[in-house]
């Protein structure tokens, strides 16, 4: 497992939009881990150390982030941001290959794919975290993203990985829904 010198835990509860209220308010929870990017600086082929702590970070804290929620958990997003001293690979080892069984599981399933975004940055950049349904990655009203940011985070030899449920779509959403694909 790599070395986490922070983590941080976002909830969100949104009530209405432009004055109208919803239903019931929506929740979005996320996870912010700044890890040492053990790759740093250098070119390697094998990122087999990336790829398993992705799954070991969701593992640790999508339990949280489903408590932090109202309801079930119905979206889902993950993403990074890499400090100037990696490369855009070390982010999508973290996300890709296995980081998604255990934050389905936690959850209780996913169909979907898990929306993702990575990218390149230093300290307090901020990151588009895209958010999907679990189940239906044709569900529009979920079509969504969190902005999310860490003052300090990534230093230029860490990762700062993002990991996020919602128990609702987007408030008050008027399109796409019945609409053919």
């Amino acid at each position: 497992m790599v070395q986490i010198r922070k983590l941080a835990l976002l909830r969100e509860q949104a009530f209405s939009e432009m004055g109208a209220d919803c239903a019931r308010p929506v929740v979005r929870a996320v996870a912010l881990i700044a890890i040492a990017n053990p790759f740093a600086g250098r070119f390697v082929r094998d990122l087999t150390d990336l790829i398993e702590a992705g799954a070991a970070l969701a593992e640790r804290v999508a339990p949280d982030l489903v408590k932090m929620l109202d309801g079930p958990p119905v979206s889902y997003g993950k993403g990074a941001i890499v400090g100037t001293a990696g490369e855009l690979e070390h982010g999508h080892a973290l996300l890709h290959p296995k980081m998604g069984k255990p934050l389905r599981a936690a959850i209780g399933g996913g169909a979907a794919l898990i929306p993702s975004a990575v990218k390149i940055g230093p300290p307090g950049t901020p990151l588009d975290l895209p958010l999907g349904h679990k189940d239906d990655a044709w569900s529009r009203g979920h079509f969504d993203a969190i902005t999310v940011s860490l003052g300090d985070a990534p230093r230029a030899e860490e990762i700062l990985v993002a990991i996020a449920l919602a128990d609702g779509g987007r408030l008050l959403h008027r399109i796409g829904e019945g609409t053919p694909r």
